[in-house]
């Protein structure tokens, strides 16, 4: 299937992290989602029903990360995915999830995980 729904540089405020400050503190993370379906009756019809609502994931995404705490972003993810799972069902979903500023001395880039579930 080659049409998906993007979703790029979602930005949310959590509390993931190995120190505990990062936890305590919490920080920015950034999230890409790609949820792969076929889109035909949606761009046929001009019909929301029709296609995955992209905004029941960004307001759901976003509540959760205001109540989740853990230590890495490989168990945030899997959350993340199984979450998309329950608002949209078995999908196919791509997720890139980065930590925007990685507590690592010297280092000014991000970090991140990449899961697919589904996928093609």
């Amino acid at each position: 299937m080659s049409d998906r729904i993007l979703v790029r540089g979602l930005r949310l405020w959590a509390h993931i992290g190995v120190l505990e400050h990062e936890r305590l503190m919490g920080q920015w993370f950034e999230l890409d989602l790609e949820l792969c379906c076929d889109l035909t009756a949606a761009a046929d019809g001009d019909d929301l029903s029709a296609t995955l609502d992209y905004s029941r994931a960004i307001t759901a995404l976003q509540i959760q990360a205001r109540t989740i705490r853990c230590l890495t972003l490989e168990h945030w993810s899997e959350r993340i995915l199984l979450l998309l799972e329950e608002l949209y069902g078995p999908v196919p979903i791509s997720l890139d999830l980065r930590k925007c500023q990685a507590p690592v001395p010297g280092f000014s880039g991000t970090v991140g995980v990449c899961r697919r579930r589904y996928w093609p």
